[in-house]
């Protein structure tokens, strides 16, 4: 038997004003995008705003429905509306935030399971890794190189060869 690990680095940055200039820009559209999100239901709106190769910005909301099964995430929202509006092309930067009634948004968010999995299709499917800059509303921001690291041992493509 062997036994094997699985490592991921990221960058932490204390506030957004860390961050290079590009990416609080991208932050904030992330953070300001949430006022659009459709969250009756948890009343935690996420946003998500990227910026393409080709200098295009988009943008995505999570959209809850009464039938909790059939909502989606701003991340899955962004990335089909990406592939909708601009086909083949790669996602250089995505930032996602959240804002929520509950309590505070002064922490990192990351993409869920689902999500993970379907950045790590959009890198594979346009042959570039996607940046994701993680943040809430205040706070610490993660900056992750490469979307598809949050998926370590990931089901793709090659899995059904």
């Amino acid at each position: 038997m062997k036994e094997s690990k699985i490592e991921i680095s990221y960058k932490v940055y204390e506030d957004i004003n860390e961050l290079p200039k590009e990416d609080a820009w991208l932050l904030n559209e992330a953070r300001e995008v949430t006022k659009q999100a459709y969250a009756p239901y948890s009343n935690f709106y996420v946003g998500a705003a990227a910026k393409l190769v080709n200098g295009e910005i988009v943008v995505g909301t999570n959209q809850e429905n009464a039938s909790y099964p059939v909502g989606l995430c701003a991340e899955r929202t962004l990335l089909a509306s990406a592939s909708a509006l601009y086909p083949g092309i790669a996602i250089e930067t995505m930032a996602v935030s959240y804002q929520s009634d509950n309590g505070n948004s002064n922490q990192p968010i990351a993409p869920c399971g689902m999500c993970r999995q379907y950045l790590q299709e959009y890198e594979l499917r346009v042959g570039k890794p996607i940046k994701l800059i993680l943040a809430g509303f205040e706070g610490k921001v993660y900056v992750v190189e490469k979307a598809s690291y949050l998926l370590p041992l990931g089901f793709t493509s090659e899995s059904m060869k």
